[in-house]
């Protein structure tokens, strides 16, 4: 291959010829040509006001061919749906899901080996009972009192019970079921008439304990307790901002929500005129009352307790005839609402067979 390069010629010098070629102009801006528009001075924007870019009339509505409807927004309208192959009608955001409280559609579930003893024994109507596969004594004795009643009695593991419990603790911990649960049907409520009559029935002066806003269902299974030891002849509980005859309430009662007539009223100020009506006295537990030893609390009574935390309202406070407390020997000055039911209970009790 040769190593002798083409020879392209030589590019002529400036300084002898004083002549410049085309690779010879200096670098920088492009000379002003004036063969363009000017468009700073605004002449373009005057002339062409009001035309299009081809020189057309502009025409004041946009897009005039597309026939844009002013149809208002609707969610439902918009084919997500369609695009997705689905027939179903597309789902509202601002629409809560559905929730199914699976307890709701459950028959009532009575917890620990006192509840389902003693529905056993009142002749209640049970579904089943579960019970777990370590037999001891008092529970073989329940397998015994529900197989001779003809109820159908299922073995399953522990872990099932607690399952079915743990809606019904106390503190966030499992129910306390005892290797033992029932589905039964649920606590049947009644009027104030039928407690007057019960009473009645019994030759007794009427003795009724009334619940002003007690919300902790494991109070008011203890008051229930209480009240079928006392021998009073029922428990009024109000409708709204109490708490109701659960699960809970009849594991707290130890069984005597079979023996207590239980009647669920609107408004308990009404019942406490009702009450009077039929020849009860009302006393209310308060801290500020007579001391329990000194009051009368002999004869047909109702003893009113208020809210764990607040106590009697107000309207409710008004309608007693008069105001009970306990008194107090130590550095606390208040009681369970269970606690200080229990004591007025009998304390009313005491009296009557003095």
């Amino acid at each position: 291959m040769s190593d002798q390069r083409k020879d392209y010629g030589k590019r002529p010098a400036s300084r002898d010829t004083g002549a410049r070629t085309q690779y010879d102009k200096p670098y920088g801006k492009k000379p002003y040509q004036s063969d363009k528009k000017s468009y700073g001075n605004g002449e373009y924007r005057k002339s062409n006001a009001g035309k299009s870019y081809d020189g057309e009339p502009r025409s004041k509505k946009p897009y005039p061919e597309k026939g844009y409807s002013k149809k208002p927004f609707d969610r439902d309208e918009k084919p997500y749906d369609r695009r997705r192959g689905r027939d179903e009608q597309p789902k509202r955001f601002n629409e809560p899901a559905p929730v199914e409280n699976e307890r709701d559609e459950q028959p009532y579930l009575l917890i620990g080996r006192n509840a389902v003893r003693e529905a056993i024994k009142s002749g209640r109507s049970i579904d089943r009972v579960l019970v777990s596969t370590e037999h001891d004594g008092s529970l073989g004795e329940i397998v015994t009192l529900a197989r001779e009643r003809k109820l159908v009695v299922r073995e399953v593991d522990r872990k099932k019970l607690d399952e079915l419990c743990m809606p019904f603790g106390h503190g966030g911990k499992t129910a306390n079921h005892q290797g033992v649960v029932a589905y039964a049907a649920g606590v049947t409520y009644c009027e104030i008439a039928d407690i007057l009559d019960a009473a009645k029935e019994k030759g007794e002066a009427p003795f009724v304990i009334v619940l002003d806003g007690v919300e902790d269902p494991h109070n008011l299974g203890s008051i229930i307790r209480s009240a079928d030891c006392a021998g009073a002849h029922g428990v009024i509980i109000g409708k709204r901002r109490s708490a109701s005859v659960t699960a809970a309430a009849v594991k707290a009662s130890a069984g005597a929500t079979e023996y207590v007539k239980i009647a669920r009223v609107v408004n308990i100020s009404a019942a406490l005129t009702e009450l009077k009506a039929a020849g009860l006295w009302i006393a209310g537990a308060d801290m500020d009352g007579e001391s329990m030893r000194s009051a009368a609390m002999k004869g047909p009574l109702a003893i009113v307790i208020g809210n764990e935390g607040e106590g009697l309202s107000k309207l409710v406070r008004d309608n007693c005839d008069f105001l009970v407390s306990i008194p107090m020997h130590g550095h606390i000055d208040s009681l369970n609402a269970g606690v200080a039911a229990a004591i007025l209970m009998f304390e009313k009790k005491r009296q009557d067979a003095e």
